[in-house]
């Protein structure tokens, strides 16, 4: 039992090492918003080079498998432990042993969390590194983007792919199309300039659909995770929105703002019309609430391509809607406002102030 006994020694020793830095982490990022930043651009590439590059050379999301095989294996070792334990009182130390085997894993996530994403939160927005100020409009103003907006969407749901039912359909290299609109958008902003992993569908999407999620990014990975599962004008949006994680950019409104430059400026249609589409829809449900005529005027200014698109996405989130659905949006709307996001999930609605004040300041 010796042996048993020094592996519990050492896995205490490093769990707590891991625990210490990663609260170190936590309160220095929170009390300075200077050393977040100063993190952030210095040494969190240096995770993504490494972590998120290793994880980026397998195919399949390594974050979506390693939780698969830490379930399981906490719920096998964990039987087999508690079973040998009531048995005899000698085996007792391996039982302890496998409780700190936990104490270790739950240390190792938590300072990868704090390493490659919590940090993150309390750095310079994007707004603030790129120069775009946000100003009060009105609703005709938004009116104006709203139109814009529509005019886009309706010039590019004719050229992108469909099938039979009418439905737009990614194209199989849209993982690469996603790389590629980032590191072009990095070519007008710095600090998105840099690495990038491919991102990945998740084999089971079902997990995200439950929760109403369409992408995830893993800081235990560094991977942009997305839901293969969900409509297809979705994904080449949401990839670049979870790869705009990758350059420290954690707050979500602002990585739904990058991703609307991202694939707006892409050479590929099916960004464009992805990225001006997920546009359009947050610009509108905010339009709705503000100025319900003018959004009705616009609302039936929209293609008929575009309409099959949004029925059909009607129709996939429908059967996921219920209880877990409900609590997933209330524990995210906990995490945003316990990171500084104070409107916690009305936050994403953020992105039409910055969607208006970029028309303003480059399209109009």
């Amino acid at each position: 039992m010796e042996k048993h006994r020094k592996r519990i020694v050492l896995k205490r020793i490093i769990g707590c090492i891991l625990l210490a830095a990663g609260l170190v982490l936590l309160f220095i990022s929170r009390i300075s918003h200077t050393s977040a930043q100063w993190y952030s651009v210095h040494i969190y590439p240096v995770w993504v080079g490494s972590i998120g590059r290793l994880a980026g050379l397998v195919p399949f999301s390594v974050s979506e498998v390693l939780l698969y095989i830490l379930l399981l294996w906490t719920l096998i070792t964990g039987v087999m432990r508690v079973g040998r334990a009531a048995r005899k009182k000698e085996d007792r130390d391996i039982l302890i042993s496998w409780i700190y085997s936990l104490f270790l894993a739950v240390c190792v996530l938590f300072f990868l969390y704090e390493a490659n994403c919590g940090v993150n939160y309390h750095r310079e927005t994007f707004s603030e590194s790129s120069g775009i100020e946000l100003r009060e409009y009105s609703a005709r103003e938004l009116k104006e983007v709203c139109l814009w907006l529509t005019e886009e969407v309706n010039s590019l749901s004719s050229l992108v792919e469909r099938n039979g039912d009418g439905v737009m359909q990614a194209g199989e290299e849209s993982d690469s199309g996603a790389v590629a609109a980032m590191q072009n958008l990095g070519k007008t902003y710095e600090s998105l300039a840099g690495y990038y992993p491919k991102p990945k569908g998740l084999i089971n999407p079902w997990i995200l659909s439950v929760q109403n999620l369409t992408g995830i990014y893993s800081p235990f990975t560094v991977e942009a995770n997305y839901n293969s599962g969900m409509t297809d004008y979705n994904i080449p949006f949401t990839m670049c929105h979870e790869l705009s994680h990758l350059r420290g950019f954690m707050q979500e409104q602002e990585a739904n703002f990058i991703a609307f430059l991202a694939c707006s400026q892409s050479k590929e249609t099916e960004f464009r019309y992805s990225g001006n589409l997920m546009g359009w829809i947050y610009c509108m449900n905010v339009l709705r609430r503000i100025d319900y005529d003018g959004w009705e005027e616009v609302r039936l200014l929209l293609a008929p391509e575009a309409e099959a698109d949004l029925a059909a996405n009607r129709d996939f989130w429908e059967k996921y809607d219920g209880a877990v659905a409900e609590v997933s949006n209330r524990v995210n709307d906990t995490y945003l406002k316990a990171n500084g996001q104070a409107e916690g999930v009305k936050s994403y609605n953020r992105m039409v102030d910055l969607i208006a004040a970029y028309y303003v300041d480059k399209i109009k």
